[in-house]
């Protein structure tokens, strides 16, 4: 991944990125909203309900862009909430959320590169929405993350392939470098990871994908949504 391209490019996309958080109205909105934001209200959505419990909770918000994960889930009684994002037009944004919203305490929002991120201790949720995006080694990724997690990860992909995948990567082309996924590429992806279960789920655009975290009482394997319904598949590489 070009780091220093990627990171040029949210800086100066901050204003524009939470716009799309906010809740304007009218026809080209609406139909934005449905069509192109519906992913990315379901990913939000989902992240929430899925820190569960939350009261007394650690979360890690990892891409945090404007902060809007985060403050929502300090909002619900997360103890502690940090933010890392290396755009700090972002994490000025996050904060200034954080302040308004009452839980500016609870939130930390920090500049900083994941690669080289390594905090003291693991976090009982962590939230990695529209990052892998934008990362060149998944596996590495989430490894990383399985080691600051204490009980479940969520992450988002988006998805390769029909008429949106095409448009994005067209429309990104220019922008930064973007990687796309099929279900078979996760699903080989996260069987790599004993002891570990990911339920791999599509929503619109994306794959939601949420990771547990604690062996000790899962088995490897790998639960795929299929309109509804769950299937088992072994671990293993």
């Amino acid at each position: 991944m070009s780091t220093d391209r990627t990171e040029k490019f949210f800086h100066q996309y901050a204003d524009d990125f939470d716009a799309i958080y906010s809740n304007r109205t009218g026809l080209v909105n609406d139909v934005l909203n449905n069509v192109f934001r519906k992913s990315m209200r379901l990913r939000f959505e989902k992240s929430v309900e899925g820190c569960f419990p939350i009261e007394g909770k650690t979360v890690l918000d990892i891409g945090c862009g404007p902060g809007h994960y985060s403050i929502s889930l300090a909002q619900r009684g997360a103890a502690r909430v940090v933010g890392i994002d290396f755009a700090e037009g972002m994490l000025k944004l996050a904060a200034q959320h954080a302040t308004q919203a009452g839980v500016g305490q609870r939130c930390e929002f920090s500049v900083a590169d994941f690669a080289t991120y390594n905090p003291p201790e693991p976090f009982d949720y962590v939230i990695v929405m529209g990052f892998m995006d934008y990362m060149s080694d998944p596996r590495q990724v989430v490894e990383k993350v399985l080691s600051m997690t204490r009980r479940k990860a969520f992450f988002s992909f988006p998805v390769a392939g029909g008429i949106l995948g095409w448009q994005r990567e067209l429309r990104y082309r220019k922008r930064c470098d973007l990687f796309l996924y099929t279900r078979p590429q996760l699903e080989k992806l996260f069987a790599s990871f004993p002891g570990v279960r990911a339920t791999i789920e599509p929503i619109a655009r994306d794959f939601f994908v949420t990771l547990h975290a604690d062996a000790s009482v899962l088995t490897p394997s790998v639960h795929v949504g299929r309109a509804g319904v769950q299937e088992m598949r072994g671990g293993g590489k």
